[in-house]
């Protein structure tokens, strides 16, 4: 089936006012006419098309980004890489910007030897550290033994920041120990939290000597290093004194040291921590029924420890003014030696209650209250929130 062509005489087609189409490859028809300026003319200047002027390039990115990394000079070598990626792709697209592709490498290039240099002169890391110090100014990672703060976020939780003060004022905290770590690898939460419990809590008698000065409302606290700061190097257990209480502060310093303390005051106090020490390796068993060895085993390391408490005392040259009432202690601890030692040989429960009932009589506190106030230390005994009690075998109990 075919379609019959239009009535007529064939027609050629032609352009506009009766012109016969060009041939092919030529351009049919004359510039098209816009009225600019008032009258008819040429298309306006600017306008892109068959007629109008070529676009011009387009800027290459990649050498904007280089010359600004070269002027930055921060990291160089992403620079210097930038510029030659950059020259290659304007060469082969006819894009512009090959002066800043060539800037930026010549700038990144300069950049990188100088990192260089810096690098193997050490001048870089003394800078870091700079930088690092600056930052670690009001930073709880500045914070050092004996120093006392105030913790926008309080002592628990996250902290981050902390404001030195002068321990005579109210404060949040007191720092009595800083633990360095070892390792590069992170330890994890738990892990730090229990080597903190640790040694924070071993550390705390050699800050407060006098543990009589040491108030029951003060507890310790520990910061440790969070998975973040141990990536930028901090390997530092912060322990510190605060108040149970968040909400309230502390005031004077805790200190009771070899750097608050005079000679006299530290000799008898060094006796006093002998005692202390071996009262503390208390049995685990409670009553000497459940398991009498143990208990004579430990009368023995009491009995020692007060004879070895009484020898310091009576080896220390004392001043006139303590003198007496440091020997009559030295009797009580010897006089309180004498029953422990009964103790530790007894061969049954009721003989072992019977002399360590003798000796803590002798070696309770108070008998060193007189001692303590000729020596200008604490002579009101600690007290706690929870007693302890002491078991007589009678029924009864004794604190």
């Amino acid at each position: 089936m075919s379609i019959p062509p239009p009535y007529g005489p064939p027609q050629e087609p032609q352009g506009p006012q009766g012109q016969h189409p060009a041939p092919q490859g030529q351009v049919p028809y004359p510039p098209p006419q816009f009225t600019y300026g008032g009258g008819p003319g040429l298309a306006p200047y600017g306008l892109y098309g068959p007629y109008g002027p070529r676009p011009p390039a387009v800027v290459n990115g990649v050498a904007v980004a280089a010359l600004v990394f070269g002027v930055l000079c921060l990291v160089p070598a992403v620079g210097l890489v930038l510029g030659l990626v950059a020259l290659r792709q304007i060469k082969r697209r006819g894009e512009r910007g090959r002066g800043m592709a060539i800037a930026g490498t010549a700038l990144s290039s300069l950049g990188l030897a100088l990192w260089v240099a810096a690098l193997a002169s050490g001048v870089l890391a003394d800078v870091w550290e700079g930088i690092k110090d600056g930052a670690r100014d009001n930073s709880v990672l500045a914070l050092a033994k004996g120093e006392c703060f105030d913790s926008p976020g309080g002592l628990e939780g996250w902290a981050a920041d902390a404001d030195r003060v002068s321990c005579a004022r109210e404060h949040d905290g007191e720092v009595f120990a800083v633990v360095r770590l070892p390792g590069d690898r992170y330890p994890g939460d738990g892990s730090l939290t229990d080597t903190a419990d640790e040694r924070c809590y071993d550390l705390r008698d050699a800050y407060v000597m006098d543990g009589w000065a040491l108030p029951a409302t003060v507890s310790v606290y520990y910061l440790v290093p969070s998975r973040e700061s141990w990536r930028y190097g901090d390997r530092e257990i912060t322990c510190v004194f605060g108040n149970q209480d968040p909400q309230k502060t502390l005031t004077g310093s805790l200190r009771r040291d070899g750097t608050t303390l005079d000679a006299h005051q530290l000799a008898y106090l060094e006796a006093e921590a002998v005692l202390d020490a071996a009262l503390d390796e208390t049995p685990e068993s409670e009553y000497p029924e459940d398991d009498l060895p143990e208990h004579t085993k430990w009368a023995a390391k009491v009995a020692d420890a007060l004879a070895e408490e009484a020898r310091m005392l009576r080896a220390h040259e004392w001043p006139a003014a303590a003198e007496q009432a440091v020997g009559d202690l030295a009797a009580d601890l010897e006089e309180a030696e004498g029953a422990w030692a009964k103790a530790a040989e007894a061969d049954d429960a009721d003989t072992y209650i019977e002399h360590a009932d003798a000796g803590w009589e002798v070696t309770d506190p108070y008998v060193s209250v007189t001692a303590r106030h000729a020596l200008g230390l604490t002579s009101t005994p600690p007290e706690y929130d929870e007693e302890v009690e002491r078991d007589t075998g009678d029924g009864g109990m004794k604190v």
